[in-house]
């Protein structure tokens, strides 16, 4: 267990976009960064993706399809990974994990493997190695871009995007991009994982999410 307390969110000081603003603002953001990296933390184990063709396909049941529409979308991968070479700019994820696999995580874990195949630096830490950061909850979804930007991204109670607060104060941009490395060194390459824990997984039983 890591004995990492990261700071809470000075909500005073931040900015909060709705999702539309907040996707905008993102992809802004990070297309502009030039030879820097981005750290993402990932905590809930159950999202509603919103278009998603294979989260679509999932929620529906059709796990052949699911998958599928995961394989069918190499070609973008591969052009978003040579954009990120150009800029010299890496994004690394930390995936909080919980067994059993909830039927979302199963599929996410999935997409994270192929997502690394292309560059994309993913590893997963278990949740019991987060616990004493949990104190007073779970921690939240953060994104950094570029050692600039940290976003809190919001959700619904049933796990619907809906924006974030941004944030960028050097301070808080710092403190919490140094818990999510710390994390990072502490975890498990997400493709390790995926073939011991994942591959061998029957489809996933979808009533249970």
């Amino acid at each position: 267990m890591l004995d990492l307390h990261p700071a809470a969110f000075p909500r005073e000081q931040g900015e909060r976009l709705v999702r539309d603003t907040y996707k905008r603002d993102f992809r802004e953001r990070y297309e502009a960064i030039r030879h820097g990296d981005s750290w993402k933390l990932e905590r809930r184990q159950h999202f509603e993706e919103q278009g998603s063709a294979s989260r679509d396909a999932l929620s529906r049941g059709d796990w052949a399809e699911a998958l599928r529409l995961i394989e069918a979308r190499r070609a973008d991968l591969l052009a978003s990974a040579l954009d990120d070479e150009r800029r010299d700019s890496r994004f690394h994820r930390v995936r909080v994990v919980e067994r059993p696999l909830t039927p979302y995580m199963q599929w996410e874990l999935h997409s994270l493997r192929q997502r690394a195949e292309y560059g994309e630096r993913i590893r997963t830490i278990g949740a019991g190695e987060v616990a004493e950061s949990e104190g007073d909850g779970l921690l939240p979804e953060v994104v950094v871009l570029g050692g600039h930007t940290l976003y809190e991204v919001l959700y619904t109670e049933s796990g619907a995007s809906c924006g974030a607060v941004r944030y960028t104060d050097p301070e808080i941009v710092g403190i919490w991009e140094s818990y999510i490395k710390e994390l990072y060194r502490a975890g498990e390459d997400v493709q390790s994982y995926f073939a011991r824990e994942v591959a061998h997984l029957p489809p996933p039983t979808i009533n249970a999410e």
